[in-house]
């Protein structure tokens, strides 16, 4: 499918609310079964060093770790960007960090792949 503003908006406001309420299973149901997800953190918390997961039970199991580590995440929307074949949300993240993620969905509207990007940690 090729994503439009109104479908990438749509996505941007029921993804964001299911993250803030920490209900994995709202956030899993925007991914097919056989998703594949990248991410830096994949590797500090699952071990994987590609940094790349595939299909729901890992990477559930990955984002539940996550959940259980950052027990105050919360997500806050800043930008939605549209391109030919994926959009890309841009929120602030854990502590108020920068994070991007871009999302490629199939003909049905259900992600496929999606690739997590984080601003650098602030400098102490």
């Amino acid at each position: 499918m090729v994503p439009d503003t109104t479908f990438a908006h749509r996505f941007a406001k029921s993804w964001i609310e299911a993250w803030n309420r920490h209900d994995l299973s709202a956030v899993l149901a925007h991914y097919r079964d056989d998703f594949e997800m990248r991410s830096p953190y994949i590797a500090s918390i699952s071990g994987v060093a590609e940094g790349m997961l595939k299909g729901k039970p890992q990477i559930a199991a990955y984002w539940q770790q996550a959940l259980a580590k950052y027990t105050a995440l919360h997500f806050s929307l800043e930008h939605v960007l549209v391109g030919t074949e994926s959009f890309m949300l841009v929120y602030r993240s854990v502590g108020g960090r920068l994070a991007a993620e871009v999302f490629y969905p199939d003909a049905d509207g259900l992600i496929y792949r999606a690739s997590a990007h984080y601003g650098a940690e602030p400098a102490v």
